[in-house]
C-alpha cells in the first residue's frame, strides 16, 4: 500500500518546511555525487516521506545520478522479490554484463528467467555486482518508499545490499512508518526521522494548498493536524465552503476525507463497541476527564474497555491525572465519523446529563443534541457567550452565540444573537470575514432588527472603517443608532456601553474637537452614571490636557484591578496612554501579547497590545523593542486583513526611525500614514505623523521644516483641545521656534503648557512643561528651571527627552560661560544619545562639547560634508556680512540663513561666527591634502 503522504499539491513550487532535512539527506549523499551509503526515512503517517522522498530523486537526477525506485505495496507482498522486480526493471537489459551464474539467478529472481529458485546469497550478490558495474558509468541512488509493505526476500536482498555500499557510487534511500514492523534489518543503519511540521511551516503549508480558507479557520486546522502535512492539505477538504470561511461554522470535532479516513479510521473500526463507545465520549467530550468519560457511559461501559485502544496506540491513559488523551487528535475524529448521527446526539445528551454545573459545558451539548429551534437551549448557549467573553474567549464566544442564533425560535432573537455575534467578531477575535457573513445573517433574518440593533451599526462601523476607513459614515452611523436606540440610556445596557467605547475611538481617529460633543452628551445622559471605565477614558484619551487629572485616582484603582481579561487590559490600557501610566502594569499587556503569540488570546486584543507596548517602549528609550513590536502589529494587520490600524504601528517605526536620525525612513513611513488617512478623513492618524516628522525635521537640524509640522500639530499658544498627542510635541514646537528665531512663539507656547493640566497628568510631561519655561526664560533664571526639572522624580525613565533638555541646559550653560558645568550636562546628553542610537543629537552634544573646549573621547570628526548652499552662506557669513545681507544676496529669507547657520556650525566643530573663517580654512586645507 503507497503511504497517503504527500507534503504539498500539484502546483505548490516548494517542498514546504523541509529545508532542514533535505539538507541533512543532501550532506549525507554528498552535493553531486553518490558516496556510497544507506539512509533510512522514518516518520508518522502522512508526515511528508513518499514528497521526500521525490525531493530527493528529483535532484539526484538533476546532479546526474541515476535513479532506480521502488514502492511497497500490500497486495504484493506476498510475492517473493517482487520488490526487486520494481527496483531493476530498468536495468533488465543491462543484465548481460554479469556472468552467467549471477545473470540467470537474478533472472530468475525477478521472473524473466525459468528455472529453481535460486539462492538468496547468490541473488544478493548478483544485484550489488549489478549494481556496482551500473555505477561504474552513472551514480546511482536507490530510492525505496513503504519498506515495511515489501516482499520478504526483497527486503533480505536489499538489506545484504545496504550495507555493502563504502567505497561504490551507489546511494540507498528507504522510507517507513515509524512503529511499523519489517522484515527490513535496519541494525546498523542511519535513521532519519521526519517530525511533523512547525507552526510556521504548517501556517505556509496551509495558505498555500488553501489560500480561500480564512486565517482563524487554517489556525484551528494547524492545531488538529499538528503539524502532520496529509492532514494539513486534507482537512479543508473536507469543509464546506461556509466552514472554510467562517470558522464559527467549523464542528467541534472537524470531519476526514477518505484519505484520512484510510489513514486513522480503519485502526478504530476494528475495537470492539464499548471500546468505541468510551472513545466517542471522550471525543465529544474534549477535556479528557475520565470521571466524566465513565459518568457519561452510565454503566454501559468501564475505564477497563478503554485496553484495547491503549494496546492499538490509540489514546494514552494517564493514572496520575484520571486523564485520557488521544495520540493525534484526529484519531478523535476518525472516531466521530465511524459513529452515527444518533449516536453522536445521544452522547452529547449523556454529556449534558451529568455536566449540570457546568454551565457552558452543558450548554453546548445541550446545543449539539438539539434537532431544532430550542428557546431555553439558546439562551443557556447565549449566556455560556456571555461568560466566555468576560475571560476573553471572544472566538468561542462568537461560535456559542452563533449556535444560539441557530436555535432561536424566532426570527427577531435570531438576528439581534448573529449582531451580536458580529460585533465580538469586528470587535475582539480578528475575524473581519466571519463578522461580515453574521452580520449578513441578521438582517437577512430579521431587516428591522439589524438595522436598530447597536451591536449591529457598531459591527457596520467597524467593518467599515476598516474596509473604506471613512471615519465619517461610520461616525454617523454609529451617532444614528445610539440616538434611536431604546435602551433609555440605561449604563448598564451592554450593547451601549460597547457602542460607546467604539465612539470614543471614533472621534479620536477622525481628530476633529466637534466630534467629541455628541459623545460627551450621551455621557451626561447615562443613568444613575456612566461606567467606571468607560468615564475615566473620556477623561484621559479625549482632552488630557484640560481634563485627565481628575481622573488620575480612579484611574489608579482601574490599574490596581486590571486582571488578565483581554478587553479589559487593552482599555486600561487605552485610558492611560497620555497619562504615561502603561508601565504600571506592562506585566498585563505582555501577557497578553505572549498570550496572541500563543493563538490563546484574540488578534485585535493582541494589536492593542502591541501598540501600548510599541509606545510604552519608545518612551523608556527601548527602540529595538519598540520597532521590533511594531513589525509584528504590521505582520498581524496584514495576516488578519485589519488594514485600518496599520498607521499605529508606522507611526511608531517612523518616531525611531526619526529619533535616530533615519531621516528617509521616516519621511516614507509618515508619507504613507498621511497618504492613506487623508482621504478617509482619519486626521487623528495624521497628526500621529506630523510628531514624527517634526523630531526627524528636528534631528536633520531642518528648524523651519521642524516648526512647520509643530504648527500643524498644534499652534504655537494653546495646546490644541482633543488632540492628545499634541502634548508629546510640545518641546519640539517651542524648540523649532527658538531655533528660527521665533521667541515669542515660543514663550507663547511654554506659557500655555503651563496654563494646561499636562503637569499633573504625569511627571514626563512635567518634564516637558519646566523644561520648556525654561528654554524660553533668558538668563540666569532659566539655569534654576533646568536644575528644577532635572531634579523631578526619575527623569532617566525617559532618556531621551531627559537628554535633550540636559543638551538645551549644557547649551545654555556654556553660552552663561559656566564651562565646567555645561560640559557635565553635555557629556551626560551625548552618553544617553549614544546609548540611544540618537545620531543627530550624538552629534549636536558633540559640537558643544568642542566648543566649549573639550574632545568628546567617543566621537571621531570625519570629514566634513556641506552642501554647495551650506558652503556659500559660510563664506558670505566669513566675511562679515549680516544674515540680512546673506539673505538679500542669495534671495531668501533671514530666517533661513539662520537655520543654516545652526546646521552649518556643529559640521564644522564650532560655535560662533567669529570662527567661521579659520574653520573653513581648516576645510579648504583638508579637500588639498
Amino acid at each position: 500500500m503507497t503511504d497517503p503522504d504527500s507534503t504539498i499539491r500539484p502546483g505548490t513550487p516548494r517542498l514546504v518546511g523541509r529545508d532542514a532535512d533535505l539538507s541533512f539527506i543532501h550532506s549525507f549523499f554528498g552535493n553531486t555525487e553518490v558516496h556510497g551509503a544507506a539512509l533510512l526515512l522514518s516518520g508518522e503517517a502522512g508526515v511528508g516521506k513518499s514528497a521526500v522522498l521525490d525531493a530527493v530523486a528529483a535532484g539526484a537526477v538533476r546532479n546526474g545520478v541515476r535513479v532506480l525506485r521502488a514502492a511497497g505495496v500490500q497486495f504484493e507482498a506476498d510475492i517473493s522479490y517482487a520488490g526487486l522486480n520494481q527496483l531493476l526493471v530498468p536495468l533488465f537489459d543491462e543484465l548481460d554484463v554479469l556472468d552467467n551464474p549471477h545473470r540467470d539467478a537474478l533472472r530468475v529472481a525477478v521472473g524473466i528467467g525459468g528455472g529453481p529458485a535460486p539462492d538468496r546469497l547468490l541473488t544478493s550478490t548478483a544485484v550489488l555486482l549489478l549494481l556496482r558495474l551500473t555505477a561504474a558509468e552513472t551514480p546511482l541512488l536507490l530510492v525505496v518508499d513503504d519498506l515495511p509493505w515489501l516482499d520478504r526476500a526483497t527486503n533480505a536482498v536489499l538489506g545484504f545490499v545496504a550495507r555493502r555500499l563504502v567505497g561504490s557510487r551507489i546511494g540507498f534511500l528507504a522510507a517507513s512508518r515509524a512503529g511499523s514492523d519489517s522484515f527490513f534489518e535496519a541494525g546498523g543503519l542511519t535513521e532519519h526521522r521526519l517530525a511533523p511540521l512547525d507552526d510556521a511551516a504548517s501556517a505556509e503549508l496551509l495558505a498555500l494548498a488553501h489560500p480561500e480558507v480564512s486565517p482563524a479557520v487554517r489556525r484551528r486546522i494547524a492545531a488538529e493536524a499538528r503539524g502532520n502535512p496529509l492532514a494539513l492539505v486534507e482537512l479543508p477538504v473536507a469543509l464546506s465552503a461556509e466552514q472554510r470561511s467562517t470558522l464559527a461554522a467549523v464542528p467541534t470535532v472537524l470531519p476526514l476525507t477518505e484519505r484520512l479516513q484510510a489513514m486513522f479510521a480503519s485502526r478504530v473500526a476494528g475495537l470492539p463497541e464499548r471500546s468505541r463507545e468510551l472513545l466517542l465520549i471522550a471525543a465529544l467530550d474534549g477535556t479528557g476527564e475520565l470521571a466524566t468519560i465513565e459518568a457519561a457511559a452510565a454503566g454501559r461501559a468501564a475505564i477497563d474497555d478503554l485496553a484495547p485502544a491503549e494496546r492499538s496506540r490509540l489514546v494514552t491513559v494517564s493514572a496520575d491525572n484520571r486523564r485520557l488523551s488521544f495520540r493525534h487528535p484526529l484519531i478523535g475524529s476518525a472516531v466521530v465519523e465511524l459513529a452515527t448521527a444518533s449516536e453522536r446526539r445521544r452522547t452529547h445528551q449523556a454529556l449534558a446529563a451529568v455536566l449540570g454545573d457546568q454551565l457552558e459545558r452543558r450548554a453546548w451539548h445541550l446545543g449539539e443534541a438539539a434537532l431544532g429551534p430550542d428557546a431555553t437551549v439558546a439562551a443557556l448557549l447565549e449566556e455560556a457567550a456571555r461568560r466566555r467573553l468576560r475571560r476573553g474567549d471572544a472566538l468561542g464566544a462568537v461560535t456559542a452565540l452563533t449556535r444560539a442564533a441557530g436555535l432561536s425560535p424566532t426570527a427577531a432573537d435570531e438576528s439581534r444573537r448573529l449582531a451580536e455575534a458580529a460585533y465580538v467578531g469586528v470587535d475582539s477575535s480578528g475575524e473581519l470575514e466571519d463578522a461580515s457573513r453574521l452580520l449578513a445573517g441578521a438582517r437577512l433574518a430579521h431587516p428591522g432588527t439589524g438595522r436598530q440593533s447597536l451591536h449591529a451599526a457598531a459591527a457596520s462601523a467597524f467593518l467599515l472603517i476598516n474596509q473604506d476607513g471613512d471615519i465619517d459614515t461610520a461616525y454617523r452611523l454609529l451617532v444614528g443608532a445610539i440616538e434611536s436606540g431604546d435602551h433609555g440610556y440605561d449604563a448598564c445596557d451592554e450593547a451601549l456601553v460597547e457602542a460607546l467605547h467604539l465612539m470614543v475611538l471614533l472621534c479620536w481617529y477622525g481628530g476633529e474637537p466637534a466630534l467629541w460633543q455628541p459623545l460627551l452628551t450621551f455621557m451626561d445622559r447615562l443613568t444613575p452614571e456612566p461606567p467606571e471605565l468607560l468615564w475615566v477614558i473620556v477623561r484621559t484619551f479625549a482632552d488630557p490636557a484640560r481634563t485627565g487629572p481628575a481622573a488620575l485616582p480612579r484611574l489608579k484603582e482601574l490599574i490596581a484591578t486590571v486582571g488578565d481579561d483581554p478587553t479589559r487590559v487593552i482599555r486600561v490600557g487605552t485610558a492611560s496612554v497620555f497619562a504615561d501610566r502603561l508601565g504600571e502594569f506592562r506585566f498585563a499587556t505582555r501577557r497578553l501579547v505572549e498570550q496572541g503569540r500563543a493563538g490563546t488570546s484574540p488578534v485585535r486584543r493582541h494589536l492593542g497590545a502591541l501598540m501600548h507596548l510599541g509606545l510604552d517602549y519608545f518612551h523608556l528609550g527601548r527602540w529595538d523593542d519598540a520597532a521590533e513590536l511594531a513589525a509584528e502589529g504590521l505582520a498581524l494587520c496584514t495576516d488578519h486583513d485589519y488594514r485600518f490600524f496599520a498607521w499605529y504601528f508606522q507611526y511608531v517605526r517612523a518616531a525611531v526611525a526619526a529619533a535616530r536620525g533615519d531621516a528617509e525612513t521616516a519621511a516614507a513611513l509618515t508619507e504613507e500614514i498621511v497618504r492613506w488617512a487623508t482621504p478617509r478623513g482619519v486626521f487623528g492618524a495624521r497628526f500621529f505623523a506630523c510628531h514624527a516628522r517634526a523630531l526627524a525635521a528636528l534631528g536633520s537640524g531642518d528648524f523651519e521644516t521642524a516648526y512647520r509640522h509643530a504648527c500643524a500639530l498644534s499652534p504655537p499658544g494653546t495646546v490644541a483641545p482633543y488632540v492628545p498627542i499634541a502634548m508629546w510635541g510640545t518641546m519640539d514646537l517651542v524648540e523649532a521656534a527658538l531655533r528660527t528665531g521665533r521667541e515669542q512663539e515660543a514663550a507663547a507656547h511654554a506659557a500655555a503648557m503651563r496654563a494646561s493640566a499636562m503637569a499633573e497628568l504625569s511627571p514626563r510631561l512635567e518634564l516637558l512643561v519646566v523644561a520648556c519655561e525654561a528654554l524660553t526664560t533668558p538668563g540666569e533664571e532659566s539655569v534654576a528651571l533646568f536644575e528644577r526639572a532635572l531634579a523631578l522624580p526619575g527623569p532617566e525613565r525617559w532618556p531621551f527627552d531627559a537628554a535633550r533638555i540636559r543638551l538645551f541646559h549644557g547649551e545654555r550653560l556654556r553660552r552663561l560661560r559656566a564651562t565646567s558645568e555645561a560640559r557635565e550636562q553635555l557629556t551626560l546628553a551625548m552618553e544617553a544619545f549614544e546609548r540611544l542610537g540618537a545620531k543627530p543629537w550624538v552629534t549636536r552634544a558633540a559640537a558643544e562639547l568642542r566648543a566649549s573646549g573639550m574632545a568628546p573621547a567617543s566621537v571621531r570628526p570625519g570629514p566634513v560634508a556641506l552642501t554647495a548652499q551650506e558652503l556659500q552662506i559660510a563664506t558670505l557669513a566669513a566675511t562679515g556680512l549680516t544674515n540680512k545681507q546673506i539673505a538679500e544676496r542669495l534671495f531668501l529669507s533671514h530666517r533661513t540663513i539662520g537655520t543654516h547657520l545652526y546646521q552649518i556650525y556643529p559640521k564644522l566643530g564650532i560655535s560662533s561666527r567669529a570662527a567661521l573663517r579659520d574653520a573653513l580654512s581648516g576645510l579648504d586645507l583638508d579637500r588639498e591634502e
